[in-house]
């Protein structure tokens, strides 16, 4: 009974799961799971396993693409063979929980139990329901280094900046609470439209790619930092 609980539910969540991971991807439908071949999300799009959430590198832990939905998983979490419709039934690499949905048989190691941290939130899932989300530099501390990485500010948790390293990575790399900070315009320098958060001895400097989405990141932040948590009057979030 434990077993069919399990599968149902994965049934169930499977609809969101295997939704169409970048904008203007078609979306996978439950029952197309492995009757139909996914469109990969590209290598480029996420650093850290889209599984397990452990950070990719050369050599420990590559890159692997589960056949079934796409995703960009390592070795241990794609270790798993299940036949597939849209490949003559042949056998192919997938990952844990499309090796679950596609035979009924249980994974004793599951992790869907543990707690999700602050930090253990989707790019993709929060991207689609937040107030701005998009590309941004942020400056080192001595202002000559920078980091680009893709900045999220949710609908259902106005007050935290999330940062990711690619926009489809499913464990952001840090967090920024808003509440409290003042945001400060900076002269353009080196053609770079830079702005600022200020609190206290806290400073984050970064650099938008143009003007005008630099003038709305400050408006949100500014909004959020005062504790006011909806979209500006007139304007739907961004996504």
């Amino acid at each position: 009974q434990d077993a069919i609980d399990r599968k149902e539910k994965r049934s169930e969540t499977f609809k969101t799961a295997v939704h169409g991971l970048e904008m203007g991807t078609p979306a996978l439908k439950a029952e197309e799971l492995g009757r139909r071949a996914p469109q990969w999300v590209r290598d480029n799009l996420v650093t850290m396993c889209m599984r397990c959430k452990e950070p990719f590198n050369a050599i420990v832990r590559r890159r692997h693409h589960c056949r079934a939905c796409g995703y960009v998983v390592c070795a241990h979490c794609s270790d798993y063979r299940a036949e597939l419709q849209y490949d003559r039934n042949r056998l192919n690499r997938v990952c844990q929980e499309c090796y679950v949905f596609l035979t009924g048989h249980v994974v004793l190691e599951d992790r869907e139990g543990k707690h999700k941290g602050i930090l253990e939130k989707g790019a993709a899932e929060i991207s689609g329901k937040s107030l701005l989300c998009s590309s941004l530099q942020l400056l080192d501390k001595n202002g000559k280094g920078s980091t680009r990485g893709w900045f999220v500010i949710p609908q259902d948790d106005p007050l935290v900046l999330y940062i990711y390293a690619a926009p489809q990575d499913v464990r952001a790399h840090t967090s920024i609470p808003l509440l409290g900070y003042q945001v400060k315009d900076l002269p353009q320098g080196d053609s770079r439209h830079i702005f600022q958060l200020v609190q206290s001895r806290q400073l984050y400097t970064f650099v938008a790619d143009t003007e005008e989405l630099k003038r709305r990141w400050m408006r949100v932040m500014a909004r959020c930092a005062a504790g006011i948590t909806g979209p500006e009057e007139g304007e739907d979030a961004d996504s």
